[in-house]
């Protein structure tokens, strides 16, 4: 071990003089991307991108061993700082912390287009821009300031990055009833319950029957030059594909960054909980492998191919749901 530190620190300087090399340590050396219990001590080599030998120059080309060691090169593409996904963002990319005025914060999803106009959008959950809303409960509306980053992240009106710009209500299963017997019906309860337990009231809720596609919005930039749509630690989104049993995907989102999964169930039905109290349906949805952690809403799910899969909404500590894509953009009228 001491041998090595020491060739490392003698030659350290040679081996950056390299082009492509980014770093030099000590390990065991990897055959296959895997090292055995076995596996010889080596210099490792990180490179930016492993080349052949034969497009090196001469100097470039990383010995097969120093002073008796043997050196093993691994690519690790370009190393930079992690840079925090809930600070504002001067250029703003999917990826990052973003959201309504009223909530705490998500996970901007996507940047796409206007299917008719072509005008630049910001893709996110209902939950995240609009509050969870159902259009008529009060919750959002049109014109409301989407914040970057959330308010949770510190997010104020100053960092006003966009306005509400449409929204897909989201049905609760059950709802304030707005009939006169139903208002009477809740009246006389309270009456009769204040007589015998004066510290609660009585509710009279309407169930509905009516089930969720997608937890979805859009947000409208105030400057769109300030979006850059590639997804953080991603890259561009590269089309649309429909999900399928055992796909292996990822996510770019603000709480864990990228994560990968693998589909596990489509055409699903699932109740999620709201987190106000009440619950909601949504049908025709995607389950996958728990890849996600609250705030991580509203981030895009795409395959190995970086195509948009679903829109990740809601998740346990089990599994995330997603809806699918597809639905996402005709209800939206939106385009990638």
């Amino acid at each position: 071990m001491e041998k090595i530190k020491a060739t490392i620190q003698k030659y350290q300087n040679s081996l950056f003089s390299r082009a492509n090399v980014c770093g030099v340590g000590m390990g065991k050396k990897m055959v296959r991307s895997i090292s055995s219990a076995d596996a010889p001590m080596s210099i490792v080599v990180l490179v930016k991108k492993k080349l052949p030998e034969s497009e090196l120059r001469v100097h470039d080309i990383v010995p097969k061993e120093i002073n008796g060691i043997p050196t093993d090169v691994i690519e690790v593409g370009d190393i930079k700082l992690q840079a925090s996904r809930t600070i504002k963002y001067k250029k703003v990319q999917p990826g990052v912390s973003i959201g309504h005025y009223k909530i705490t914060a998500g996970t901007l999803g996507a940047v796409v287009k206007d299917k008719k106009t072509g005008q630049l959008l910001i893709l996110s959950n209902n939950h995240v821009l609009a509050n969870g809303s159902n259009g008529n409960d009060g919750r959002a509306k049109i014109g409301d300031p989407i914040l970057q980053p959330g308010p949770h992240d510190g997010g104020t009106r100053k960092d006003e990055i966009g306005t509400l710009y449409k929204f897909v209500p989201v049905h609760r299963e059950t709802v304030q009833p707005a009939c006169a017997k139903a208002a009477a019906a809740e009246f006389w309860a309270n009456v009769l319950v204040k007589m015998v337990a004066p510290k609660y009231v009585v509710k009279v809720l309407r169930r509905t029957q009516t089930a969720n596609i997608v937890d979805a919005a859009l947000a409208k930039p105030n400057d769109p030059n300030r979006l850059d749509p590639t997804i953080l630690d991603i890259g561009p989104v590269k089309g649309v594909a429909e999900a399928e049993v055992g796909m292996n995907i990822k996510k770019s989102g603000r709480t864990t960054g990228v994560t990968k999964g693998q589909v596990k169930a489509v055409n699903a039905t699932v109740q999620v909980d709201m987190g106000d109290g009440t619950e909601a349906v949504f049908a025709d949805q995607i389950i996958a492998s728990g890849m996600s952690q609250g705030g991580d809403s509203g981030s895009l799910v795409l395959d190995e191919q970086n195509r948009a899969v679903g829109l990740l909404f809601a998740g346990s500590d089990k599994v995330t749901i997603l809806n699918r894509i597809q639905n996402v953009m005709d209800k939206l009228s939106i385009t990638f």
